[in-house]
Formats: structure tokens, sequence, C-alpha cells
């Protein structure tokens, strides 16, 4: 599904002329997808929160099991 997604937004940055992108993702493998589109990637913006209780044993697997890139956690 990632790779779908990430081909619609990769033809509709390349039909608009962008080939240069700031990606703002926790997702190591978004990087991956888009780049196989021939995007480059200029850098990376973190989306980033302080994990609350309820959230801190989820984005714990997401960092552990995804390899999602949270500092915080």
């Amino acid at each position: 599904m990632l790779t779908r997604q990430i081909g619609l937004a990769g033809a509709i940055l390349g039909a608009l002329g962008h080939r240069r992108i700031r990606l703002m993702t926790n997702n190591p493998a978004k990087y991956v997808a888009i780049e196989g589109f021939g995007l480059e990637i200029v850098e990376r913006v973190p989306l980033e929160i302080a994990p609350s209780k309820d959230t801190r044993k989820y984005l714990e697997a997401k960092k552990k099991k995804l390899g999602h890139i949270l500092e915080l956690v």
C-alpha cells in the first residue's frame, strides 16, 4: 500500500515539475519508495511530539518493529 500511495504522490510532484523535496516523515521506508520514483530527498523533517502514557507503547513498537526514527521514544 505504501508504494501505491508514494507512487501517486511521486506522479503528482513530477507532473508539477518537482524533482527535489523535503520529506516530512519518521518512516525510513518512505525514503526508498520516494527515491524509486526519481525524487531526490534533500531533507527529512521529523514529525514528532513527546509520547503520552497512552501512546508510548504504540510508538515504541513502531520504532522497534518498523524502524521509525523517533528520538523522543
